[in-house]
């Protein structure tokens, strides 16, 4: 079995008294697709901003190649390894795609960096690795057009590309298929078949079963805060806690 690259232990969290994730373990091989799903209030979102360093624990640890990083920041999170985009897309309209690319190379800025003089680092350099991340993933026909002026499927893509910029070992995506018609759809997984191929791991909470089947591997189910399977993608449909979940919240299509 691959080496893990991020691995939970004992994941707690509660607000207000009220118990979010409870004893959450996981284990994500370096290289896998793994997807994590569950009904709405299943602890889904709450467990990505653990990951991220967002918000932290009130239990449990996070490791990253084996390195504890529970109390680590959010930001030296991104520049060990660890990239995420979200559902609503926090692409700046304004500008163009390069210059959207380039915003993600910050991310990789060291702290000495982020207080150097302005123009230490050559913009051209910037830009000629923005356009060779572009180029690697096949959107570099877009480069200088704002970004408002895109299809809504384009810029999903380049709000992957821009974490990609970071040049993370693991990447977080937050229900990338929402808002895709199914052309789109089917696009984006082709497009993350392709960031995986690259080596980079990939952990995506989605509620497009289909496409959760045609990315993934492996399935990480969620309910009240608890993990209630963890296995094999094709395993998910016959899973009796998983199916009772679905049910019991009327959402029975989605494990199918």
């Amino acid at each position: 079995m691959a080496e893990p690259v991020l691995a939970l232990g004992g994941i707690c969290k509660s607000f207000g008294g009220v118990e979010v994730l409870r004893d959450v373990a996981l284990s994500v091989p370096r290289g896998a697709r793994h997807a994590l799903i569950g009904p709405n209030g299943a602890g889904k979102t709450t467990l990505f901003n653990v990951i991220s360093g967002v918000i932290a624990p009130d239990a449990g640890r996070v490791m990253l190649d084996g390195r504890d990083i529970t109390a680590v920041p959010a930001r030296r999170r991104i520049r060990l390894g660890i990239a995420r985009s979200f559902q609503n897309i926090r692409l700046m309209p304004h500008l163009s795609v390069v210059e959207n690319v380039m915003l993600g190379q910050h991310a990789r800025a060291s702290l000495a960096g982020l207080f150097a003089p302005v123009g230490l680092m050559p913009r051209s350099r910037a830009r000629e690795e923005a356009m060779a991340v572009l180029e690697a993933f096949g959107l570099d026909p877009h480069p200088g057009q704002v970004v408002s002026n895109l299809p809504y499927g384009v810029r999903k893509k380049i709000e992957i590309v821009r974490a990609l910029a970071a040049r993370p070992r693991v990447l977080m995506l937050d229900e990338p298929a929402a808002g895709l018609n199914t052309a789109e759809t089917a696009a984006l997984r082709d497009f993350l078949m392709g960031v995986s191929e690259a080596g980079v791991t990939l952990i995506v909470v989605e509620h497009d079963m289909p496409f959760v089947h045609s990315l993934c591997g492996h399935v990480t189910v969620m309910n009240f805060g608890r993990v209630i399977y963890d296995g094999p993608a094709a395993g998910v449909r016959e899973d009796p806690a998983v199916l009772e979940a679905y049910l019991g919240h009327g959402r029975g299509g989605d494990a199918a």
